[in-house]
């Protein structure tokens, strides 16, 4: 029989064989880990900037142009918080190794 000691048809020693494919299956299995992490941390970011814009839009600043800044300003000063959390979240994803 051509090929690797043993017989074994595809080359190469059973155990070189079974290192090989443990050695891929692992490297497919990071590939997918990161390709996730960073779905996550996109979403994560994307839900950020929605809710952030999502809440701004609900606000009916009323007044001159100070007072209505002052308005946003308010608000800015509660919503920050939360996506500046989101956006932590989504810095992990990205950042994490393995």
């Amino acid at each position: 029989m051509e090929g690797g000691g043993f017989g074994f048809p595809f080359g190469g020693e059973p155990d070189e064989i079974m290192r090989g494919l443990r050695e891929f299956a692992e490297a497919q299995a990071e590939s997918v880990q990161e390709a996730q992490r960073e779905q996550f941390a996109t979403l994560t970011l994307n839900t950020a900037v929605e809710l952030t814009a999502a809440a701004l839009k609900q606000l009916q600043p009323q007044g001159g142009v100070d007072e209505q800044a002052i308005a946003l300003r308010d608000a800015m000063r509660v919503l920050f918080p939360e996506a500046v959390a989101l956006v932590s979240a989504a810095r992990q994803g990205f950042m994490r190794e393995g």
